[in-house]
Parts: structure tokens; sequence; C-alpha cells
């Protein structure tokens, strides 16, 4: 389940709580700051900064980047299809945050692989930083998830797994038949005396 981390509070004594709640942003939030969540390839969910899609690409590893937005249009989940190696496995963690945000079913959504950045956009379509309230939303909407959601969800990540486990099996004693082929004679070896 997605946990928000705070990078850093403002402290607010109670008789000032008040005049600083009026239903408007405070000043220092109003800066543009381009806070996004970046979701590591083990599902760990950071928040940082990005200002361009060069600095998503930077943060996901790769150039190849890709995007889903959520129903409502207010955020975007930016990853890469083309993952290396060590990063093919499902981030649970943002897959969770794309189905509790979109029409996705727990059958049907994408299984989101490596890093995976989470932002907005503005009304142009430019990157766009998270505001406290998009945040606090995007806690509201991961606790929305059903247990049912869970099961179906780790069903076809553990499916996945074996499915890659499998691959790498194959591919493995491929390779070893293919040396074993080069260096060994074809047929029993005869020696006369």
């Amino acid at each position: 389940m997605f946990v928000p981390t705070v990078a850093w509070v403002t402290p607010v004594t109670g008789s000032a709580w008040p005049a600083l709640h009026n239903n408007k942003e405070r000043a220092e939030w109003n800066i543009h700051m381009n806070t996004v969540l970046y979701f590591s390839p083990t599902g760990l969910a950071f928040e940082t900064r990005a200002f361009s899609k060069a600095d998503i690409a930077d943060l996901v590893n790769d150039c190849g980047l890709e995007s889903l937005t959520s129903t409502d249009g207010q955020f975007d989940f930016w990853f890469t299809p083309s993952t290396q190696r060590c990063q093919r496995r499902p981030n649970r963690s943002a897959t969770e945050l794309l189905l509790a945000t979109t029409r996705f079913t727990a059958k049907t959504v994408p299984l989101l692989r490596g890093g995976v950045v989470v932002a907005t956009h503005d009304s142009d379509g430019d990157l766009d930083g998270l505001s406290w309230q998009q945040l606090d939303r995007l806690v509201q909407r991961s606790r929305s998830l059903t247990k049912r959601d869970d099961r179906v969800l780790n069903r076809r990540i553990m499916r996945d797994l074996r499915r890659q486990r499998r691959h790498i099996a194959q591919s493995a004693a491929s390779r070893q038949q293919t040396s074993v082929h080069g260096t060994q004679p074809a047929g029993p070896v005869l020696m006369w005396h």
C-alpha cells in the first residue's frame, strides 16, 4: 500500500492555525516546485522534483517514455516499456495506484515495471508538480482498493514472476546447450589402440 512521505514541515502554533487555514494555499506552497512521486523499481515511493520530461527519463533510466493518465485526467503515470533486465519485476505500488485512479480492474490494469513517476500537467499539457491536495487525494484513493483487488493483483504478479523465471531458465538452458554443442563432438568417440 502507498505510504505518504513528508519532505518538510513548517511548525505552526495553535493560535496561528486559524489565520493560515483559510482555504487558500500558503505562500510557500504556491512556489512552482514541481513535486512528483517516484516509485523505485522495488516499489518504495519518494517525493522528488522534475521540471521536464528529460528529468522523468532520468528518473526511470530510459528515454522511451510512455504515460497513462488517471480517469479524471489529473494524474500522469510515466514509465518505460523497455525495462532493463534487473527492472522487469512488476512495480506493485505504482500498479496499485494506477488501479486506484483509473477504471481498470485488477484483471486488466497494466503491470507497471521498473521506476514509475506520478506527476500532473497544466492546461497546455506540460509537466506540472503535484499539489498537497493532489498528494492527499492519491493517498485516499490508494486506500480504496478492496481485498479482492489485492488478491487478483497478487495472483497476476506471481504468475508474471513465474513466467519470467521460466523464460530465464529456458534462455540459460539454450545458451548452455549452444556452448556445449560448440565444444563437444557430435557422437561417441572410439579410440583404437
